[in-house]
């Protein structure tokens, strides 16, 4: 199948810290296997990072470090458009546009902008009010036909929706309307910590996450300190949610079923358990590491790969916004 028959797919990532094996078994891990499906366009979305205060220097190195964290996991960038967002000026051009069609009551009605706003009101920006119509303009740029989107987006994956209906209404045919796309194999992986909250990498617990890129040790450590029960017994069970969590990522990592694991550690206790389990997650992390840390060491390399990816990006953008700009009456640059 060629390019133009497939459907396009979009999605970005903010370089704002490593990435964690949640990240990797409950996203790229499904990313992978999508590439050989759709037509995929991945973006370290910056522009979407400094709606909160960043270091210059840190973002520059967390952007490149994404970038090769991507291609560890698997994404082939001879597949895949893989860019960097502020290379491509066409999100911030679309950004503009669509925030005069969208209505102040969408935007303040976003949970993850009043959940922010309580917890950053001295750095309470128009950028996070307006972040969910930058995301929007990210996806309907490349008249995405789908959209992976974990619960916490679904909001703002229906903004997108709506714009584009919105706009289309007013000037026929513009955007392709995109759909969600929620894999129900993906892995849900809960902090070690606190089992009831998504791992994640802006937790203040380093125990709570297990990253890409940090060592082996470091990682049997945390999983032999993550949160059990005294019960004692491995089975799966909503109320071992900590255990439950661990058979998870088990089961994610060897691709054995629970069933399979919870009858291999039949009268064994958490201990064996979590030894065996943490050794499965390195093994499997191994290649993902060792390949990140060959790709931070060819810098020429990833510079060829998001260079040519915002090219490639930049042409389908590009006709998108001339599209948009002719309709809503702008006078075409003849330079």
């Amino acid at each position: 199948m060629s390019d133009q028959e497939k459907k396009v797919i979009f999605s970005g990532v903010q370089p704002s810290g490593k990435m964690t094996l949640g990240n990797y078994l409950g996203a790229l891990k499904s990313w992978t296997k999508l590439q050989h499906e759709f037509e995929c366009y991945f973006s370290m979305v910056n522009m979407h990072a400094i709606t909160v205060p960043q270091d210059p220097e840190v973002l520059k190195r967390q952007t490149i470090e994404l970038l090769a964290q991507f291609i560890a996991c698997g994404i082939d960038p001879d597949l895949n458009t893989i860019f960097i967002q502020s290379h491509v000026r066409e999100h911030a051009e679309l950004n503009w546009v669509l925030c005069t069609m969208t209505y102040m009551g969408e935007l303040n009605r976003m949970t993850q902008y009043k959940d922010k706003s309580k917890k950053s009101e001295a750095n309470l920006n128009a950028g996070l009010f307006t972040y969910p119509v930058l995301m929007a303009a990210d996806i309907l740029l490349y008249q995405t036909d789908v959209v992976p989107v974990g619960d916490d987006q679904k909001q703002h994956l229906e903004l997108a929706r709506d714009l584009a209906i919105r706009f289309n209404n007013k000037y026929p045919g513009t955007f392709v309307v995109p759909e969600g796309y929620y894999p129900k194999e993906t892995a849900r992986v809960m902090s070690l910590q606190e089992p009831e909250k998504k791992m994640s990498k802006s937790d203040s617990n380093e125990n709570a996450f297990i990253l890409l890129a940090e060592d082996s040790d470091t990682t049997v450590k945390k999983i032999k300190k993550a949160v059990t029960d005294s019960v004692g017994v491995v089975k799966y069970s909503d109320d071992q949610p900590g255990l439950k969590n661990l058979i998870n990522i088990y089961s994610a990592v060897t691709e054995k079923s629970v069933e399979e694991i919870v009858a291999m550690y039949a009268g064994k206790g958490y201990g064996a358990f979590k030894g065996e389990m943490a050794e499965a997650v390195v093994e499997s992390l191994r290649p993902i590491r060792e390949k990140y840390a060959y790709l931070l060491e060819n810098r020429d390399y990833l510079e060829g790969i998001y260079t040519r990816g915002a090219e490639k990006a930049e042409i389908r953008a590009g006709k998108t916004l001339r599209d948009v700009y002719e309709k809503i009456g702008f006078i075409p640059r003849k330079f």
